[in-house]
């Protein structure tokens, strides 16, 4: 049966996906190392991780596998997943497939070289913004579609 994985920190769309998969009676484990409140919906699990550099991203990578969702803005992670045959989707409803995770992996690897290099840059990634969360509920809509058809045909 099809699992929808939460990369819970930092993670904006979290009420949104518990929506979709409810609607579609699909499984959501919502993955951190603490700080989140737990939902009372019996088709949400909240797993609270040790602390530790990584390891909410290895207990998804360890059980996500073909036919399921992950919801992750960690690249690393999406590559993991990928390759183990789960659909990726990042928080403003970007898919990450076997196609375009090299280069998505190549451009993480040179943007953090050139942080690197300059350490007086100021500022961040774009703002999270209502065009960003609409793009993501289509995509996980699609996506959760998409991975329960082929969870039908295994």
């Amino acid at each position: 049966m099809t699992a929808l994985y939460i990369d819970a920190d930092a993670c904006p769309v979290k009420a949104e996906a518990e929506r979709v998969a409810t609607r579609h009676g699909v499984r959501m484990f919502i993955v951190s190392n603490g700080g989140l409140r737990p939902s009372q919906n019996p088709l949400v699990e909240t797993v609270i991780v040790p602390d530790g550099p990584d390891v909410a991203d290895m207990w998804i990578a360890e059980r996500a596998g073909v036919g399921d969702v992950v919801v992750t803005g960690d690249i690393p992670l999406a590559a993991k997943c990928v390759a183990a045959g789960a659909r990726v989707l990042k928080h403003n409803g970007e898919a990450l497939t076997a196609a375009n995770i090299g280069n998505v992996l190549a451009t993480r690897d040179l943007m953090a070289d050139l942080r690197a290099a300059d350490p007086f840059r100021q500022g961040g990634g774009k703002s999270f913004t209502k065009a960003d969360r609409s793009r993501f509920l289509d995509a996980l809509e699609r996506t959760l579609r998409a991975a329960a058809q082929q969870q039908k045909q295994l």
